[in-house]
C-alpha cells in the first residue's frame, strides 16, 4: 500500500471529526494528520482506517481508536523535545504521533510479534522512535530515566508505582486505570514524594499482560 491523495483526503475528514469530537490541541491533530494509518492495519481495512474504529492487530491487540490516541496524546501535553515513555508499542501507530510531534520517544513491546511488526512499519514510514525495545514495559526503563512524559497503552488493574518513579518532576503519566473497563487517568508529579491524579472517563483497552517481575 502507498500513500496517495485519497489516504490525505480521509485524514482530512478524519481530523475534521477529532475537532467536532472535542480534540483541541492543534499540533495533536497536525501529527494525525500526517501518519499514514492505513499500514498500520491489515489491507483488508484499508478503506475503513480513517474511521473512528479500532482495528485487529498481531498477538491478539488493537490498535485504538483515533480519537483514542488523540485524546491520551492531548492528555500528555507533550512539547517538542520531550523525554516520552511509551509503554507498549503495539502497531507503532501512537509513537509515530508522538515522533511526528517532536517528542524524543522511547517505547517498549513485550510481544515479539507486535514489536517486529512495529519496526517494519517504522521504516516504510521513514518514522521512528529514538529507542525501541523488547522488553517488560511494566518496569518502564529505568536506565534512560527520568521522563518529561510516560504514556501507558494498555489497561492497568493496579498504578504501577516503578513507571510513576520514572518521570521527572513536572512529568505526566496518562494511564488507562482499572479491569476490563478503565478510567484515563493522569499522574502529575509535583515533588519527589508526591503526585496529583486527576480522571478523565471511561475507556476500554486491552489489559497489560501480568509482568514478569516478582
Amino acid at each position: 500500500m502507498t500513500d496517495d491523495f485519497k489516504h490525505r483526503g480521509r485524514r482530512e475528514q478524519l481530523i475534521k471529526l477529532l475537532r467536532e469530537k472535542g480534540i483541541e490541541d492543534e499540533s495533536v491533530l497536525t501529527a494525525i494528520n500526517k501518519i499514514p494509518r492505513h499500514l498500520f492495519i491489515d489491507s483488508a481495512f484499508e478503506e475503513h482506517a480513517y474511521q473512528d474504529t479500532a482495528f485487529p492487530i498481531a498477538a491478539g491487540q488493537t490498535i485504538s481508536h483515533p480519537f483514542t490516541v488523540a485524546f491520551q496524546t492531548e492528555l500528555l501535553h507533550v512539547k517538542k523535545g520531550d523525554k516520552v515513555l511509551e509503554v507498549g508499542t503495539g502497531s507503532g501507530y501512537q509513537a509515530s504521533v508522538l515522533v511526528a510531534m517532536g517528542a524524543e520517544v522511547y517505547t517498549i513491546e513485550r510481544q515479539k510479534e507486535l514489536f517486529d511488526f512495529s519496526q517494519r512499519i517504522f521504516r516504510k514510514i521513514k518514522i521512528s522512535p529514538k529507542y525501541a525495545i523488547y522488553g517488560d514495559g511494566y518496569k518502564g526503563l529505568p536506565s534512560f530515566a527520568p521522563f518529561d512524559r510516560i504514556i501507558v497503552t494498555a489497561g492497568s488493574s493496579t498504578i504501577p508505582k516503578t513507571l510513576l518513579q520514572q518521570l521527572k518532576i513536572g512529568g505526566v503519566m496518562v494511564i488507562p486505570l482499572g479491569d476490563k473497563n478503565q478510567m484515563m487517568t493522569t499522574f502529575l508529579r509535583v515533588s519527589e514524594m508526591n503526585f496529583e491524579k486527576m480522571e478523565f472517563g471511561d475507556c476500554q483497552f486491552v489489559p497489560m499482560l501480568e509482568r514478569k517481575e516478582k
